[in-house]
């Protein structure tokens, strides 16, 4: 399998949770993995905002194996100010790494995924595709786009077994948690006192580990637990968004 931002919280759970599985995994990120990435896998630094990126993290993913059986698009880029204080550089430095390169991932590795009979892709999106808040509108857009690029994708690739789902992890501590608490939504006071407030906000009373949305992943990425899933959005929030703000 193939993962984005690999090097990040969620997509080094996914890597390792993978391998553990045996899957061969081919992880992908700007920033580097270190020393810990498994030995039978392949890790490309490289930034998939970039189109010409892109491609040639695929011809090097196509002289490393000939089949595909799952794609993650897993990394993601956030900018945390009001609109009316967002650049168009802004805007478009989070579309191209959120949104763009999902539908350029999925062309480029059709062809693999399509020589092995068929496979899964799983977009990782964020609940705030479904219920946002203030200070982070371009990423909120990004990732509901995300959800109807899913849609139309698991209809263009069914005919050939290619199944497409979405995940929505809620709050999750990852480094992009962390980094997105400069907004006031989790109150104030130290990180770990705005940690502690974001949990109180969901129905579960606590933050999501990378380890379990990795485990999402692989459900559905997997042929056999997931084969009746395409063309859905699976949230993952520890009920969050269960809960109605007004009560």
């Amino acid at each position: 399998m193939l993962i984005t931002g690999a090097a990040g919280g969620i997509g080094r759970a996914t890597v390792e949770l993978f391998s553990e599985k045996g899957w061969r995994v081919i992880g992908v990120d700007r920033s580097p993995f270190g020393d810990s990435f498994p030995e039978d896998g392949l890790f490309i630094q490289a930034d998939i905002s970039e189109a010409s990126a892109l491609e040639a993290i695929f011809e090097q993913a196509q002289g490393f194996t000939d089949t595909l059986d799952a794609l993650i698009n897993n990394a993601a880029y956030q900018v945390t100010k009001p609109l009316l204080e967002t650049s168009v550089e802004e805007w478009d430095a989070v579309m191209a790494s959120n949104l763009r390169s999902v539908f350029l991932s999925a062309k480029l590795a059709y062809p693999l995924l399509k020589s092995q009979g068929g496979g899964a892709v799983v977009n990782v999106s964020s609940v705030h595709a479904v219920a946002t808040s203030k200070d982070i509108a371009a990423y909120a857009a990004s990732k509901g786009g995300l959800l109807a690029l899913t849609r139309a994708m698991a209809i263009e690739f069914a005919l050939d077994n290619i199944r497409v789902n979405a995940i929505l992890p809620g709050a999750v501590d990852t480094p992009m948690l962390r980094a997105g608490m400069n907004r006031d939504h989790a109150g104030g006071g130290n990180i770990q006192q705005r940690l502690e407030n974001l949990a109180l906000k969901t129905v579960s009373g606590k933050i999501g580990t990378p380890e379990e949305i990795a485990q999402a992943i692989y459900f559905l990425a997997d042929g056999t637990q997931s084969s009746f899933m395409t063309g859905q959005a699976m949230i993952v929030d520890g009920g969050a968004t269960a809960r109605l703000s007004t009560e």
